[in-house]
């Protein structure tokens, strides 16, 4: 199995962060689901100020691009990431269009 890191960051706004974590109390099944089907075996979102920090495991054979894919070809996961985008901005090191930044591992022990 393999792990990733991932970061981005939310408007420095006390409410859209709490909006945030309330609709991540209660994903859509049809998200779960994709989640799932991608190949993530575990997904954790972790939040501290305006920064969100993403821990998935994924399968041998889990790949961005083939999740990518799967993404933009199903209209319910297209909606949630419309509606998410109001929260997620991406940190200063995103590639053009990237929300979500992956992390370079530097220490694991």
């Amino acid at each position: 199995m393999k792990q990733y890191a991932l970061v981005t960051d939310m408007p420095n706004d006390p409410q859209l962060i709490n909006e945030y974590i309330q609709y991540h109390k209660n994903v859509w099944p049809d998200v779960l689901k994709s989640i799932t089907d991608s190949g993530i075996l575990n997904m954790k979102i972790y939040h501290i100020g305006n920064r969100l920090y993403m821990h998935i495991t994924v399968t041998d054979n889990f790949s961005f691009e083939t999740k990518k894919t799967m993404d933009l070809t199903n209209p319910t996961v297209q909606k949630w990431e419309r509606l998410m985008s109001k929260y997620q901005i991406p940190v200063p090191w995103a590639t053009p269009g990237e929300k979500w930044t992956l992390m370079n591992l530097i220490f694991n022990h």
